[in-house]
């Protein structure tokens, strides 16, 4: 049985990712991955309608690296969506516009499924694929808390706090003031205990009591913010996957960006190594959000995972 060539564009509230990849089973050799941002999400929490410009920025992109999986000689090419696609009440306007963009049909996919496929691209990482995890993947829209282990999920849940959603829903100075920091840290202390901690708690303490003494569930983190953060801790680059998935952050380490990254402007955050310049606004909320987490549920460390929903998607129907 030979491998399968396919491909996954992922429609993102803050950008649009492709992976191609050679797929046999649970073995997924990547061919080529590539990131564009679009800020599909961009002014979008007001009014819940997707901004035209972003739609046809957007489906450009999907239009290329659609044209890209070809010339790559993908047999199967997939377009999925998350956040804001599911939340707004014009989707329809961004999956005509993809489909004219490239022939494709847009399938928006439920929280529950990208909580679902996130965890299972993770684990495709043989070190992760039979332990026990809570994996934190962040969005620009949403972020899912996934605990379990193997093919077993003891929770899963996607929330309505992202990088973008909270960008927009806190406005910053250039450079931040200290004060905004300690607003957006009290902001997501009173989101945790009001909105996850009453979900994720009691099956976080469930599945600890089932340990060994001394022994803790460990913290992966997946997605934009947790590679960026990792790239930023070794001083990458260029992105290397063996270097991202090694990289170990620890609470202490996180706080040190976190405070770093809010004391700098954009100007001088974007000459940071290993953080994108186009990244450099949403990676503050961004580190917010893993500090925040880290602290409220008492995780000393963070491991970084450079695979989640594209992995999965790509083995979907192989």
């Amino acid at each position: 049985m030979s491998a399968v060539r396919r491909a996954v564009i992922d429609v993102g509230t803050n950008s649009v990712k492709l992976l191609v990849a050679d797929v046999l089973g649970r073995e997924i050799q990547p061919i080529c991955e590539e990131s564009k941002q679009t800020r599909l999400g961009q002014g979008f929490y007001e009014t819940h309608r997707l901004l035209p410009e972003a739609v046809a920025n957007t489906a450009n992109v999907v239009g290329m690296f659609a044209a890209q999986a070809r010339s790559l000689k993908s047999l199967h090419i997939c377009v999925i969506a998350t956040s804001a696609a599911r939340d707004a009440v014009n989707a329809h306007e961004l999956s005509s516009a993809i489909q004219v963009a490239c022939g494709i049909r847009l399938e928006i996919i439920s929280g529950e499924c990208e909580a679902d496929w996130a965890f299972q691209g993770v684990t495709t990482d043989a070190s992760l694929a039979s332990v026990p995890f809570l994996l934190l993947d962040i969005g620009g829209g949403s972020t899912e808390f996934i605990l379990g282990e193997g093919a077993k999920k003891y929770f899963r849940h996607s929330f309505r706090l992202g990088t973008v959603r909270l960008m927009e829903t806190i406005s910053h100075s250039d450079p931040p003031a200290a004060d905004e920091l300690a607003d957006t840290r009290r902001w997501l202390h009173e989101f945790i205990e009001d909105k996850i901690r009453p979900m994720l708690g009691p099956a976080l303490e469930r599945q600890s009591k089932l340990h060994p003494e001394g022994n803790v569930i460990p913290l992966v983190g997946t997605g934009g913010t947790t590679t960026i953060l990792a790239r930023m801790e070794a001083a990458l680059e260029t992105y290397d996957r063996v270097v991202i998935e090694s990289t170990r952050l620890s609470l202490t380490r996180v706080k040190w960006h976190t405070e770093n990254l809010w004391s700098l402007p954009l100007a001088k955050r974007q000459e940071i190594v290993g953080l994108p310049k186009k990244r450099a606004d949403v990676i503050l909320p961004g580190a917010v959000i893993i500090e925040s987490v880290m602290e409220a549920f008492g995780f000393q460390e963070l491991r970084v995972s450079t695979r989640g929903l594209r992995f999965a998607a790509v083995m979907d129907n192989a």
